[in-house]
């Protein structure tokens, strides 16, 4: 297979170094390669999505393009690449920055500039005008729903969360332009804070809130749980800055709901993704994995939802 993807990458770049693939994505493949120079990744599909809303990579590869033009950290975007041995695929330059969770939450310092500069990209993203990304549409719980029940499997703390969604959802913002995966681990990151934006397979229309408390799930804290704001700060001063920069006023308690939304949806995608090794789409053991994950998933909805009462 690499010397099929490095000889149609070849046709298309001209000469370029041995591809090497990348570590971590569930859904996606990320291959570095070098080229006239210039270091590059090329994302290609993987085996199957987390989400059946993910943006196909035709679309993913103009939303970078509309970020991009929207002064938005992200890679610039270079080609985009209908089949690449079999597959779609597109290439954008490769920055440098720790990219693993784990190991940005453990940096020594954290950079204490991230949370700042977290919300001041995301006040760009959420600028971006949704007449420029036509295509995008909004997600609804009820798709949430669908891909639950197609499991056939009962899972009552999602199915407790789903309930709770539902009935205590605040008063709607005007929807924006969503990055929809806004978090650590999402983040290219060295030791001056934050050097890009990845990974925008689940951009779409939605409440800024819904953005701006997905980084707040336990999940995305890699072990730092007693820090808010996935392992790296608080949240005051997160949230503070995106309210200074676009004038929202986003509520605390917009911030509790959407971060239960926020553990629904993972955990929703954590069951999809094992159900394809499960299945036998594509054994993994990064997809056994998050079958486990999981489990986890819907022990923090339990919690959340016991705090507020819910029993």
């Amino acid at each position: 297979m690499i010397a099929r993807m490095r000889e149609a990458l070849e046709a298309l770049l001209g000469p370029i170094s041995e591809p090497v693939l990348l570590a971590g994505g569930a859904s996606k493949e990320a291959w570095a390669v070098d080229a006239g120079g210039e270091a590059l990744l090329v994302r290609r599909a993987g085996g199957g999505v987390i989400h059946r809303h993910t943006l196909s990579l035709a679309d993913e590869f103009a939303v970078i393009e509309a970020a991009y033009e929207a002064g938005v950290k992200v890679p610039r975007p270079i080609r985009y690449i209908a089949d690449l041995d079999g597959r779609e695929a597109f290439v954008m330059e490769r920055i440098h920055g720790e990219t693993i969770g784990r190991r940005i939450v453990r940096m020594e310092p954290v950079p204490p500039e991230l949370p700042f500069q977290l919300a001041e990209e995301l006040a760009k993203i959420h600028a971006i005008p949704p007449g420029r990304l036509p295509f995008l549409g909004e997600t609804a719980m009820d798709r949430l729903v669908e891909e639950l029940d197609e499991t056939g499997e009962p899972h009552p703390a999602i199915e407790l969360g789903l309930w709770w969604l539902r009935e205590n959802r605040p008063p709607a913002r005007e929807p924006v332009v969503v990055h929809g995966d806004f978090r650590i681990g999402n983040v290219a990151v060295d030791e001056n804070g934050l050097v890009g934006v990845l990974d925008w397979e689940f951009a779409h229309l939605d409440d800024p809130a819904r953005d701006l408390a997905f980084g707040l799930v336990r999940a995305w804290r890699f072990g730092r749980d007693d820090l808010r704001l996935g392992g790296i700060g608080e949240v005051e001063p997160y949230v503070e800055r995106y309210n200074e920069l676009t004038g929202r006023e986003i509520r605390p308690e917009e911030l509790d709901h959407w971060e239960v939304a926020g553990n629904v949806a993972w955990a929703i995608g954590c069951v999809t993704q094992a159900r394809r090794h499960i299945s036998g789409q594509e054994r993994s053991v990064e997809l056994a994995i998050l079958g486990r994950l999981g489990a986890e998933v819907e022990y923090e909805i339990c919690h959340l939802l016991e705090a507020k009462g819910v029993t």
